[in-house]
């Protein structure tokens, strides 16, 4: 059966904060089969994966960087935060394909998942990891599902920068990338995961219209270049806003079916822009198809957090008595010191944590802010952005 360990910490000298959380995590025996890394973009990711394979010679190794973590310690979001899962067991699979993007998402994905199936029989769920800029991450899942089925449960998140829409970072064993997706498949048929997301947002105005668009490419809003009308709704200038400036106010809501929006708690689901190019378009999280409605957003302080406490309450029901032995967190970077000050970032933590604890005492806990967010809606594996995701991993 495969065991769940985690650690957090704030730490300028990257191979002793990485020293710190291997050794807080799993105490003097620190033989453990696979690390998964989250890391803030201060850190030198080479030297945490170094002194990670260092520490624990024969595990496997992923990471991602990010705009934040949460851990069973709390939550921080310096440039020099880092927290990690340690899992012992051999119950699961590694795969990870360099190159990704909104044009190849498909194949990428289908590749990822084969390298799992061909590695690991009885797959049941899989914790995926792709870069936050420029892929097309509903086109990431179809491709996974393509080998392993709509029945598995995909969670995770895209990696992230500080915000700026630059470049985000994944790791895999001993190497640093900047453009590739990593997997690992969970084959322990004693475990299974619950998935949720919330992001209590509301759509605002009138929509503007996807006038022309090409997968990921979003080309033209209401027959403007698309990053014109965006920022022009924004007030934001034109010529001198960055995707930084826009991620905090700008989160662009798809309209869900009725009967999905009364399981979300919320009518729309939430998009993100992490890029733009010089001509004007912008980069979407998903393929997108012209004479979509758009509409900008809102947030509502009290409703982000009555829903997640909506959605707690919701997991909290589906468990019974049941606590889990592990969860993965994924956060929207948006949700973290960009929108909230610390009181309130921790107290939001604390109301996601407490339902899953015991004695007050956190499961294992890794979590980002990225992104986007990883989380079945309706049934389905969906992509999210602006959401909090939690991935509630029990023994049956």
């Amino acid at each position: 059966m495969l065991e769940f360990f985690s650690a957090s910490t704030r730490m300028v000298n990257s191979r002793n904060a990485i020293t710190e959380c291997v050794e807080s995590a799993l105490g003097h025996d620190q033989t453990c089969d696979l690390v998964i890394v989250h890391a803030t973009i201060g850190h030198d990711y080479q030297a945490l994966i170094d002194r990670v394979r260092e520490l624990a010679p024969g595990a496997r190794v992923v990471g991602a960087s990010c705009c934040g973590i949460v851990g069973r310690e709390g939550v921080s979001e310096s440039m020099k935060d880092v927290a990690i899962m340690a899992v012992r067991g051999k119950q699961f699979a590694v795969g990870h394909v360099d190159g990704i993007n909104g044009r190849n998402a498909y194949a990428k994905a289908e590749e990822l998942a084969r390298q799992l199936r061909a590695a690991q029989p009885g797959i049941n769920m899989i914790y995926f990891l792709a870069s936050g800029i420029d892929i097309a991450n509903d086109r990431c899942i179809a491709g996974l599902e393509s080998v392993f089925g709509p029945e598995v449960t995909i969670f995770g998140a895209t990696s992230s920068d500080n915000m700026r829409g630059v470049v985000s970072y994944q790791m895999v064993d001993d190497q640093v990338y900047e453009h590739a997706a990593w997997a690992v498949g969970f084959a322990d048929p004693t475990l299974g995961v619950d998935s949720q997301a919330t992001h209590g947002f509301l759509a605002v105005g009138e929509p503007m219209t996807v006038t022309r668009a090409e997968g990921t490419r979003l080309i033209e809003l209401d027959g403007k270049p698309a990053w014109q009308a965006y920022t022009e709704r924004l007030g934001l200038d034109v010529g001198t806003a960055t995707c930084g400036d826009s991620i905090p106010v700008g989160a662009l809501a798809e309209r869900l079916p009725d009967a999905l929006a009364a399981e979300y708690g919320n009518g729309h689901l939430l998009r993100v822009v992490t890029r733009r190019d010089a001509d004007g378009t912008m980069h979407y999280p998903t393929e997108l198809q012209t004479g979509t409605q758009l509409w900008l957003t809102v947030r509502d302080e009290a409703r982000i957090f009555s829903d997640m406490d909506r959605m707690m309450r919701q997991m909290a029901a589906r468990a019974g008595a049941s606590k889990p032995v592990a969860v993965f967190h994924a956060d929207c970077l948006a949700r973290g010191r960009f929108l909230f000050n610390r009181v309130m970032k921790e107290e939001l933590v604390s109301r996601m944590q407490f339902p899953l604890s015991t004695d007050g005492v956190p499961p294992p806990w890794l979590g980002m802010y990225g992104f986007g967010e990883f989380a079945r809606l309706g049934g389905v594996n969906t992509y999210h952005n602006y959401t909090t995701a939690i991935y509630a991993i029990f023994r049956k």
